[in-house]
């Protein structure tokens, strides 16, 4: 069966912040640089495309 409508390729994650273990949610195509709302650890990095994710992910949703 054809799909009307192709799924998107970019999610969001859950991840864990290494420092303080805040929990959050970003987009895995950042294209800025993503910093924890607590002790404003760096969490992602833009690449151009993915962004190099730097936390612990938990959880993805699609």
């Amino acid at each position: 069966m054809k799909e009307f409508a192709p799924k998107p390729k970019s999610k969001f994650l859950k991840v864990v912040c290494s420092k303080c273990k805040n929990e959050q949610v970003i987009f895995n195509k950042a294209s800025i640089h993503v910093k924890c709302l607590v002790c404003n650890e760096e969490l992602a990095e833009p690449r151009g495309g993915k962004a190099k994710i730097k936390a612990k992910v938990i959880k993805t949703f699609e």
